[in-house]
């Protein structure tokens, strides 16, 4: 296929969301050519995801643009709770009356676990305002390599690489792009499919149409510190949620809104005219003025690729699961799968790692991917259990339904077990936002991690308490730690695109030296640094580091470039040279001397 090709690159990006653009902002940032096309003309139209956690942010940190996003996005004060209300507007002086107030991820980083994981907070910005911002990174960090409006429209592969015609819509013609590997981020339309990849999962839980608008909805949308308002209708006894948007403003006084609105699985077309008409009575404003941007429609789904790979291709992002967006989990998902494969596709094409790296992207990005799209259809079927709990049906009248949500209030001494009841219900809903131990304590297994033998941390809640670890598999913990003259940094900071990092402990030169030596010896990127309370060449003076380090003064971990634990020794060895050899040689599928 090499002589029908009219470009040659060592990676072809196809799609330019959230998955494409991380990848190539982190191949550049490797030092590893890539190509982009989207057959889309822009970035998304659509505000769609906008929660983004904070494993996403530091690698969008890596990227070089975490602070722009934050800059950007919505200011922390707006974003530490979420709430329920009985209506929006209406008639009756219990119309926006808040039925209940939760805390959401992170309480806008003032939770002491948000703060004690990563140096990073979560983050918020619509899809239509973050993609410019990464595809402005992505084209200037590889010139001439982002092309949007080029659609792969022809598609094969063989044991060497892959041929994809690619057409060029603004000037009319086709041209052909020999890859040596291919990372489909097209959202599922084309590529997976050409390689036998299909989607398994649920399908059609729920329609939903989405309307994104500008209107002052401020007189109404009261609590400013509240990011998603889920507007409970007793009117209908659906359910229906409103975020604000910015962009320069937010909270109540937000520009511009997304509301969404949940009709049964078997419900009809809806036209554009009857969604605006089916809002404005939701929402109880009548003619208030609103400008509509978009209205779009879409399924409640939770699908997983049957396979992540085929090939030399591989699947990204929605193209290889989709996700309810409750709980936020589908664009952090596709981040995450970027950076779990950027490092090692470079480790490959540098020579630094043999090709069956490679391998281990599915069966450690897979198993995570399902977990987050079971959780978030858990989170969505679960705001249908509160609403039942409360009593709200679609069978009931409107009269009905007002008289279970007074009872919420009513002060009545035989009413106080069913408020009890339904608070208990809206607890539950923690198990969205406060997932934390799913969105950061992710743990893989594969051959690119060397076990060490020991149980999984315990925890008495694997959704919701995330308990930092350096066993094998597990993320890097974020400590706070200072170098010798006094400055404060994070262990996270200590991880260098596409560099191994080995911490011991304050007496483990031996195993920093073993490090150094290999990694010149072998051409393997790799750093190097003792942390302790009382000596080596970073402190730990608040004893952050020691709480989760897991070895003695005298043992050390070794780190992969994507920050996970991929090896450890709780102690010294009697050759560390040879022990540290082994363990990069598995992790990299390739010969290391001691």
């Amino acid at each position: 296929m090499d002589d029908l090709a009219d470009e040659k690159t060592p990676v072809l990006i196809v799609g330019g969301g959230g998955a494409g653009l991380t990848a190539s902002m982190l191949l550049a940032g490797l030092g590893v050519e890539s190509l982009l096309v989207s057959a889309l003309p822009t970035t998304s139209l659509l505000p769609k995801a906008h929660v983004l956690n904070q494993r996403a942010m530091e690698i969008l940190a890596d990227c070089g643009v975490a602070d722009e996003i934050e800059a950007q996005g919505t200011p922390r004060a707006n974003m530490r709770a979420t709430a329920f209300y009985a209506g929006l507007a209406g008639s009756s002086p219990d119309h926006g009356r808040r039925l209940h107030r939760l805390e959401c991820w992170g309480a806008g980083y003032t939770d002491e676990d948000w703060v004690a994981a990563s140096p990073r907070a979560q983050s918020n910005l619509p899809q239509i305002r973050l993609e410019p911002i990464l595809k402005r990174r992505a084209e200037e960090l590889s010139p001439g390599r982002v092309r949007f409006h080029h659609e792969v429209v022809g598609y094969e592969q063989d044991e060497r690489g892959a041929l994809a015609t690619v057409r060029d819509h603004a000037a009319a013609r086709d041209h052909r792009v020999r890859a040596d590997w291919v990372l489909a981020c097209d959202g599922g339309r084309r590529v997976g499919s050409l390689v036998g990849i299909e989607f398994e999962g649920a399908r059609g839980l729920a329609r939903e149409i989405s309307i994104h608008l500008t209107a002052d909805l401020s007189r109404w949308a009261r609590d400013p510190d509240v990011l998603i308002r889920w507007v409970w209708l007793p009117e209908s006894g659906r359910l229906a949620v409103l975020v604000p948007m910015g962009p320069k403003r937010w909270g109540p006084d937000s520009e511009e809104w997304v509301f969404h609105l949940n009709y049964p699985a078997g419900h009809g077309e809806v036209t554009d005219e009857q969604a605006l008409a089916d809002m404005r009575a939701s929402l109880g404003i009548g003619d208030h003025p609103v400008r509509v941007h978009k209205v779009s429609r879409w399924s409640l789904d939770g699908v997983v690729a049957s396979r992540f790979r085929s090939g030399r291709t591989f699947v990204l992002g929605d193209a290889a699961h989709r996700h309810p967006p409750t709980g936020g989990l589908g664009l952090t998902s596709a981040i995450h799968d970027a950076q779990n494969l950027c490092w090692k596709i470079a480790a490959v094409v540098k020579g630094q790692a043999g090709e069956r790296l490679l391998d281990s992207y599915e069966p450690e990005r897979k198993p995570a991917d399902a977990r987050n799209v079971q959780r978030s259809v858990e989170n969505a079927l679960n705001h249908f259990a509160i609403l039942q709990a409360a009593g709200l049906s679609e069978q009931s009248s409107a009269e009905e339904n007002w008289a279970r949500l007074r009872r919420l209030w009513s002060g009545r001494p035989e009413d106080e077990e069913f408020r009890v009841s339904v608070l208990y219900a809206f607890a539950s809903q923690s198990m969205e936002f406060r997932e934390h131990a799913v969105e950061y304590g992710v743990a893989y297994e594969s051959g690119a991690v060397v076990p060490d033998g020991t149980p999984p941390p315990s925890s008495p809640d694997p959704v919701r308490l995330y308990h930092p670890s350096t066993r094998p598999g597990h993320p890097l913990p974020h400590a706070r730690i200072e170098d010798l003259h006094g400055r404060a940094l994070s262990t996270i900071d200590l991880v260098r695109p596409g560099r191994f990092l080995l911490v011991a402990g304050e007496d483990g030169q031996p195993w920093c030296e073993a490090a150094r030596a290999i990694g010149a010896r072998a051409g393997i990127p790799i750093d190097a640094v003792r942390i302790g309370h009382l000596g080596g060449d970073l402190l730990d003076p608040r004893c952050h580091w020691l709480r989760h380090r897991g070895i003695a003064a005298d043992g050390a971990i070794l780190v992969r470039p994507d920050r996970h634990v991929c090896w450890r020794s709780t102690g010294a060895a009697a050759d560390p040279s040879r022990v540290l050899s082994g363990a990069l040689a598995r992790v990299l599928d390739r010969e290391v001397a001691a």
